[in-house]
């Protein structure tokens, strides 16, 4: 039996991940699964990496157990392997050639996964994206949470966001699409660290998240993290109206099918939505602490990363609406090119 070397592998906020590391050159990913997701979903990416490797496209497959289970429950807590696809994620866009890459294989993973029934996934988490049951559970705790050491930080800002949830416009009602659900741009493989290298995108990994999805969400969620270089750990965010153009060409020039126009209308206000809703959870978190994992070398505790990370993406959201009229010129512009 090969001997094996593990170590924690990136900084994600929800599962324990581990990159393991066998004398004979294997490359796994060890993870704990954090208990918000159903151990169903692995059955999910059974089936998305089997009609990706179909199409041509590389991403992480599961590894079975010696007994063909895909996950293994350990201490209460469901655990995975999977094989670790070669290449480097990058933190932050660094090129608006290297988003258009992304996006590019982002529109090829949305072709090749348009076939499957969205009626076969299973153990989905509900209301990930049911914006008014956040704005809910904010109000709730900010009720709850007036002998919260960080209320009077929070209160005010709440109070804001929650005013501007009133005015602004619905989101159209698209139908949804099989999309990856966590487009963080650090969930894209790329070839190399620097030069020719890490302007190729070549897989999308984090499949936790893969099933029925509006490209309003899909999308604004990958915006909301590309153009936004400082970070969502920087309470003044900024918006690269480059990089957000310089995605969605990339996007529409290899989707299939093409966005409809409903589709379209809804793309230039996912954004705007994305980030008041994060924002929202984030702050509600920063009273509560019980979700979000937080850095313990850069904050005191896990409500004061969490105010920092609700200040930052409500900063973005004013950036946004305020692009608003770019952004739609530039989705008139790219859709009917």
């Amino acid at each position: 039996m090969a001997r094996a070397r593990v170590q924690p592998l990136g900084h994600g906020l929800i599962n324990d991940t581990f990159a393991v590391d066998t004398d004979d050159g294997t490359a796994l990913v060890l993870q704990r699964v954090h208990p918000v997701f159903s151990p169903r979903i692995h059955d999910n990416i059974a089936r998305v990496t089997e009609r990706l490797a179909s199409c041509g496209l590389s991403s992480p497959r599961l590894v079975p157990t010696r007994d063909g289970a895909r996950w293994q429950t350990v201490a209460g807590a469901p655990w995975r392997v999977m094989t670790r696809v070669s290449g480097v994620t990058h933190d932050a866009v660094s090129t608006a050639s290297q988003a258009h890459a992304a996006a590019a294989l982002l529109g090829r993973f949305h072709g090749a996964l348009a076939e499957l029934s969205q009626a076969d996934f299973v153990g989905m988490r509900s209301g990930v994206h049911d914006t008014p049951a956040h704005l809910a559970g904010l109000r709730a705790a900010v009720d709850g949470g007036a002998q919260h050491r960080l209320y009077d930080h929070v209160a005010p800002l709440a109070q804001s966001l929650l005013d501007q949830a009133e005015r602004l416009p619905s989101l159209p009602d698209a139908p949804p699409r099989v999309a990856h659900g966590d487009p963080k741009f650090n969930n894209v493989v790329f070839a190399g660290a620097s030069g020719a290298d890490a302007q190729r995108a070549v897989a999308w990994i984090d499949l936790d998240t893969v099933g029925p999805l509006p490209l309003a969400y899909e999308l604004g969620d990958a915006w909301r993290s590309w153009c936004n270089p400082a970070g969502e750990d920087c309470e003044t965010a900024s918006f690269d109206h480059a990089v957000f153009v310089a995605s969605l060409k990339g996007w529409a020039s290899t989707v299939q099918p093409g966005p409809t126009a409903v589709e379209c209308e809804a793309l230039v206000l996912g954004i705007e939505w994305i980030t008041l809703e994060l924002s929202a959870r984030f702050l509600a978190d920063a009273l509560r602490e019980t979700y979000f994992g937080w850095d313990t070398t850069r904050f005191a505790g896990r409500g004061e990363h969490n105010l920092v990370r609700a200040r930052s993406q409500w900063s973005l959201h004013g950036l946004v609406v305020q692009a608003r009229a770019a952004r739609a010129e530039a989705v008139r512009r790219v859709t009917t090119e």
